[in-house]
C-alpha cells in the first residue's frame, strides 16, 4: 500500500504516549508498505529534527509552520481571539494553510491507497471532500478528556475555559467522525463513545502496544527502601493532577506503614507545581535517558489518574517489565486487563494506599501480580498491533468493511 500519514507536531523525540504509539506503528508499517510521513511543527526551525525524521522515515516531508508552540502570551491572545470560532482551540491551533495545501496536493495526486490523519488535531488540514480513502486515528475521546478536566478543575476561570472547549470539542468531534471514511480507536470503551456521538460512523479498535524487546521482565524488586514509581510527560495536566493527588492524599497513608518509602516521578518537563513536590521522599527526575531503568528498580508502579482518555502505554510498559501496578479505573481505562489478576484498581485514596501497602508488605502476592502482568503484556508487541492496523488500512483502501478483531492474535477477549 501507498500510505500518507499526517502528524501535527514533532514525532521525535519519542517521549509521550501518543508519539510512542504513532512512532511504533509507523515503524512497522514502513517495513511492508510505502509510507510517507507528513510532519509539521511550529516554534523555531529545527533542522536537526528534519534530518532525524528523514533518517527514521526516509521520504518524510516536514513543514515548518512557525505558528505553533509559540510564546505563552501569544497563545493566550490567539485563544481569546478564537473564542467565537466554531472549532475548538486544540484543533484550530494545529491548522495551517501550508499544511492544508500540502495535504490537498497529496490527495489530488490520486497515487495513494489510503491516508491517515493522526489525532484530531490535524483534521482541519484535510479537505471536506476526501478523494482518497482516509482514516482518522483517534488516540483519545477528546471531548471526554476536556469534560473531565473541567470537572476536576477548582479554578473558576480555568474551569470555564475547559467547559467551553469541551462543548466545542464535542460538536467538532462528532462532525469529524462523519467526515472520515473510518475511525481507529484505541479501546472498546472509546469506540462505544464514538458510536454514541455518531451511530453511523465506522469505528474499529486497535489496542495499545508495547515494545517487548525494549521492555523485558526484570528480576523481582529488592530495593530498600521500597520505590513507588510514576512515569509520564510531566507537563500534561492529567499527569500533574495525578502526582499531586498521590502526594497529598495517598502517599502519607503509605508512609505511615513504610516511613522510608520513596516516590519517584519520572518524566520530561515537570510543571513547576510538580517540582515543588520534591522532598527527601519524593524524587522528581525530569527527562531521563531511559524510563526502563526506573521501572526495573520499581517495587510498585502507580497510575493515580483522575483525568484522561485513550489508553495508558505506561501501564503496558510496566507490565512488560513485570511490575505490579496499582491504578485508578480511569488510569487503566480501555486496557484488556482484569482487576485482581493483572493489576489492582482503586478509585479512592484509602483503597489505593491499602493496595500499595499490600504489595509492599506481601512479596508473594506482589510476585503473583508481576508474573500475570508480564504474561498479558507479552501479547501486545507492536508487531502484532501493526498487523491489525495494516489490515484495517487495506480494507478501507479497497472500500470493504473492516472485518477484523480488535485484539492481537492470542490475546484474551475483553471481560
Amino acid at each position: 500500500m501507498r500510505i500518507l500519514w499526517v502528524k501535527a507536531g514533532k514525532l521525535l523525540p519519542v517521549d509521550t504516549g501518543g508519539k510512542i504509539r504513532s512512532y511504533n506503528i509507523l515503524r512497522h508499517l514502513a517495513r511492508n508498505h510505502k509510507v510517507t510521513l507528513l510532519s509539521y511543527y511550529g516554534g523555531q526551525r529545527d533542522s536537526e529534527y528534519e534530518i532525524a525524521i528523514q533518517r527514521d522515515f526516509p521520504g518524510a516531508e516536514t513543514i515548518h509552520t512557525a505558528a505553533l508552540d509559540g510564546h505563552f502570551v501569544a497563545q493566550a491572545l490567539d485563544y481569546v481571539g478564537g473564542v467565537f470560532r466554531p472549532a475548538p482551540f486544540a484543533v484550530s491551533k494545529f491548522t495551517h494553510p501550508k499544511v492544508q495545501r500540502a495535504v490537498s496536493n497529496w490527495l489530488q495526486l490520486q497515487e495513494l491507497d489510503v491516508a491517515v490523519c493522526d489525532f484530531l488535531s490535524a483534521s482541519r488540514n484535510f479537505p471536506e471532500k476526501l478523494l482518497t480513502p482516509t482514516v482518522l486515528f483517534q488516540h483519545n475521546v477528546e471531548s471526554a478528556l476536556w469534560r473531565r478536566m473541567a470537572d476536576a478543575e477548582s479554578n473558576p476561570a480555568r474551569r470555564l475555559v475547559y467547559q467551553l472547549e469541551a462543548k466545542k470539542m464535542l460538536g467538532y468531534e462528532r462532525s469529524a467522525l462523519a467526515k472520515f471514511d473510518h475511525v481507529i480507536a484505541v479501546s472498546e470503551h472509546d469506540r462505544r463513545q464514538f458510536l454514541a456521538m455518531d451511530p453511523g460512523s465506522s469505528v474499529t479498535v486497535v489496542p495499545t502496544g508495547v515494545d517487548t524487546q525494549k521492555y523485558t521482565p526484570a528480576p523481582p524488586a529488592s530495593a530498600d527502601p521500597p520505590r513507588i514509581v510514576f512515569t509520564g510527560s510531566m507537563d500534561w495536566e492529567p499527569n500533574v493532577d495525578a502526582v499531586a493527588y498521590f502526594c497529598s492524599e495517598i502517599f502519607p497513608q503509605i508512609r505511615a506503614e513504610f516511613p522510608h518509602a520513596v516516590f519517584q516521578i519520572v518524566g520530561r518537563n515537570p510543571h513547576p507545581s510538580v517540582k515543588q513536590l520534591a522532598s527527601n521522599f519524593v524524587e522528581v527526575t525530569g527527562t531521563v535517558p531511559s524510563v526502563s531503568k526506573y521501572l526495573n528498580e520499581a517495587s510498585v508502579m502507580v497510575v493515580p489518574l483522575r483525568i484522561g482518555g485513550g489508553t495508558r502505554l505506561k501501564i503496558f510498559e510496566a507490565m512488560a517489565v513485570g511490575k505490579a501496578v496499582v491504578s485508578t479505573s480511569i488510569g487503566a481505562e480501555g486496557l484488556d486487563v482484569q482487576n485482581g489478576r493483572d493489576l489492582i484498581l482503586a478509585d479512592n485514596a484509602k483503597s489505593f494506599a491499602e493496595a500499595v501497602c499490600l504489595l509492599l508488605r506481601d512479596a508473594q502476592c506482589r510476585r503473583g501480580y508481576e508474573q500475570a502482568a508480564a504474561k498479558v503484556a507479552a501479547q501486545y508487541d507492536w508487531s502484532n498491533i501493526e498487523r491489525l492496523f495494516s489490515k484495517i488500512l487495506t480494507s478501507v483502501s479497497s472500500a470493504q468493511p473492516a472485518r477484523v478483531t480488535s485484539r492481537p492474535t492470542g490475546a484474551p477477549a475483553q471481560s
